[in-house]
């Protein structure tokens, strides 16, 4: 899953972003608003991690330009400011959570979590169906009764999915979800990755769209019997 972090100190950037690669996040770090300006209209990510003290100027600015064009990626504010003003400044412009530094990489990776769910309109940890289901904590998919625990690029692939079941969702799309801007993917990356995921809970899983792209149905159509 593709984050943007947006932070000016070096140090922390660097610490930040290393830990969130070890979480198996695909991280993109800018230190500048005029960056993250260029980099959030793309709309390929999942979560914004946004420092309001940048190197050229104010987080705040950049998260209110990013709601006055309608983009509706979740931010997570990351702040020294720990005035009560400035958080309410920041959740009313349209921060979807504040988290006050110094913090733990445990609450930050708990609040990522919080977040995502209310992006997938879930108040639990599950998005899916009965049939198929997601948990967004310990990223195990549930198919028919199989329940494995997923790497996080086919958490990232299958929650593409379940965010819009029934939506053909095409390469380019996945492709921009699952990877970090200016990472080399190999032009069969995707399929080899459905690959996977179907060889351990099933080829009915994700549905193949001929010349157009990849999708999950809900509800899901029951497996043949075997005889």
């Amino acid at each position: 899953m593709k984050v943007l972090l947006v932070e000016d100190d070096v140090q922390l950037g660097q610490g930040l972003a290393l830990a969130l690669k070890d979480e198996g996040y695909s991280v993109e770090w800018v230190r500048k608003a005029a960056d993250a300006t260029f980099m959030v209209p793309l709309k390929s990510h999942l979560l914004v991690l946004l420092d309001l003290h940048l190197l050229d100027g104010s987080g705040l600015d950049t998260l209110k330009r990013m709601r006055s064009t309608g983009d509706s990626t979740p931010v997570l504010v990351i702040s020294a400011y720990d005035d009560i003003e400035t958080r309410v400044l920041a959740l009313d412009a349209g921060a979807d959570d504040f988290l006050l530094k110094p913090f733990e990489l445990k609450e930050l990776f708990a609040r990522t979590r919080a977040v995502l769910r209310r992006k997938a309109g879930a108040a639990m940890s599950v998005i899916g169906s009965e049939e198929l289901s997601l948990n967004l904590d310990t990223r195990e998919l549930t198919y028919l009764g199989h329940t494995d625990r997923l790497s996080m690029r086919e958490f990232a692939l299958m929650m593409a999915l379940l965010e819009r079941p029934g939506v053909i969702l095409s390469r380019r799309q996945l492709e921009d979800r699952l990877y970090g801007w200016g990472e080399e993917v190999e032009s069969n990356a995707i399929d080899v990755l459905i690959h996977y995921v179907r060889k351990r809970f099933g080829s009915s899983l994700i549905q193949n769209v001929r010349g157009s792209g990849w999708t999950v149905m809900l509800p899901l159509p029951q497996r043949k019997q075997e005889v």
